[in-house]
């Protein structure tokens, strides 16, 4: 029988993408509760590192599913991706917010000692921050076996659930659950969705709403729109 997450990471990004909220990632003195991702999907996405293909740099983006992909933002962060689909194909999720749940005092020396708990991981170089992430050593390993830094860990009972119904039908019941509202307003979805934060051109407008984050959660980075996005 396939292991449940392996199953699920097999599907490419924008499918996997919203059951990794939850979930934890776990290494190096701390353990992070994902609360917001971004799906990648280099075949038909303009925005993806791989969509011209495999590179030197990008080549563990086309690894096989539950592999770590970084890569450095703006020369200074170190970003964090759980690559899925079959390997050779370019997809990977981007790990946007975390809540530290574990190893807060270690996180909080490599963030600094004045950040607030709930900013510590949030935003993709802040998370990668967190965590310890190093570019040279972290990207291409793997998050399921135990065998890399980190472990990845769905949350909990939804491996039961990927057992039972399989990936397509549970991330669809995902997105189809709901919170109560404010007063004097009705349910809001649990898992919001929309477009990507600082893509340009089609790739960060409405065509692609591979953005999904935990709705009312405080360490859901801010929303930016690329001013060069395109609906």
């Amino acid at each position: 029988m396939t292991d449940p997450t392996f199953a699920l990471l097999s599907e490419p990004a924008p499918v996997s993408a919203p059951a990794l909220l939850g979930a934890t990632i776990a290494g190096k003195g701390v353990v992070l509760r994902i609360t917001e991702v971004e799906a990648y999907f280099g075949p038909t996405d303009p925005g993806s590192h791989g969509h011209r293909g495999p590179t030197p740099r990008n080549r563990h983006l086309f690894g096989p599913p539950g592999t770590l992909y970084a890569y450095r933002s703006y020369g200074i962060h170190t970003c964090v991706n759980v690559v899925s689909a079959p390997a050779g194909t370019s997809s990977g999720s981007l790990l946007r917010g975390a809540e530290v749940i574990g190893g807060i005092e270690t996180a909080r020396e490599r963030r600094g000692p004045s950040v607030r708990d709930v900013a510590l991981a949030r935003g993709p170089g802040n998370l990668g921050g967190a965590l310890g992430a190093v570019l040279g050593e972290d990207d291409g390993t793997a998050l399921l076996d135990g065998s890399g830094p980190y472990v990845l860990t769905l949350a909990p009972g939804l491996e039961a659930r990927l057992a039972s119904h399989g990936p397509a039908r549970v991330v669809e019941e995902l997105l189809s659950e709901s919170l109560p509202g404010s007063s004097g307003t009705g349910p809001v979805p649990r898992i919001g969705r929309g477009p990507r934060t600082g893509v340009g051109g089609i790739a960060g407008g409405a065509q692609f709403p591979w953005r999904f984050w935990l709705t009312g959660d405080p360490t859901v980075s801010t929303y930016r729109r690329h001013k060069g996005a395109l609906d």
